[in-house]
């Protein structure tokens, strides 16, 4: 197959590229919260899911349990589970190599499953995404783990609000409808109110509750708004 008949190559390679730039700042915040490069390493190769593993190192980093900080962690991958049943009927073969995609579905290899035009490249998107964001988060991970040995304090250069600064532009597509808006505002909410009582990590697990009224004020609005004349 002609590189022209992928024109999804390029752009997988691209956005690989750049997410790899985040698997350094990963790799140099978790260095510095303690967690040394082996781990640092398998956690790149065996979880990989970069908003989980920023969690983790938060939680940590801040003096929050590990128990709070692998609530965190599944909570925020809880999605690759909806997009796993999303990419369902995209993704088949034999159990072996379902179970090899299991582990690339994440938010960049989906997006690029779902935004084809041609629905005969949507396999070809994702695997390519999925490999090529593979491949850099875990070599970035690597560079950073190592490398924040040298540099020190992540703070100095910013380093530390690389990821909320990146999940934030992941939320914006979210809020456009009612019931994000409400959801993340009520989140929002729960999390500044559970701050200064309870221990690193645990807000974040508590802001989940903002998906109930969420979803219960945005059907209700549904509702009416499909009742009316």
């Amino acid at each position: 197959m002609s590189p022209g008949s992928r024109p999804y190559l390029r752009p997988a390679i691209a956005l690989g590229a750049a997410v790899g730039v985040f698997g350094m700042t990963f790799g140099v915040l978790s260095s510095a919260a303690g967690i040394g490069v082996a781990k640092t390493v398998a956690m790149s190769l065996l979880t990989f899911t970069g908003a989980s593993q920023f969690a983790v190192v938060g939680v940590l980093a801040s003096g929050g349990t590990v128990t709070a900080a692998i609530g965190s962690a599944l909570l925020l991958a809880a999605r690759n589970g909806a997009y796993g049943l999303a990419l369902s009927p995209t993704l088949g073969g034999r159990p072996a190599r379902r179970l090899l995609a299991s582990h690339l579905v994440i938010d960049e290899s989906t997006a690029m499953a779902v935004g084809q035009h041609d629905p005969a490249h949507a396999e070809g998107a994702f695997w390519a995404t999925g490999l090529s964001v593979f491949v850099f988060w875990n070599l970035g991970t690597v560079i950073g783990a190592l490398g924040g040995q040298v540099i020190g304090d992540p703070a100095a250069l910013g380093l530390d609000i690389a990821f909320p600064a990146g999940f934030l532009a992941l939320l914006v597509p979210l809020l456009r409808g009612r019931g994000g808006r409400i959801a993340a505002a009520t989140g929002a909410v729960i999390a500044a109110v559970a701050l200064p009582f309870v221990p690193p990590g645990v807000p974040i697990l508590l802001a989940a509750l903002g998906v109930v009224p969420g979803l219960l004020l945005a059907d209700a609005h549904t509702t009416d708004t499909g009742d009316a004349p």
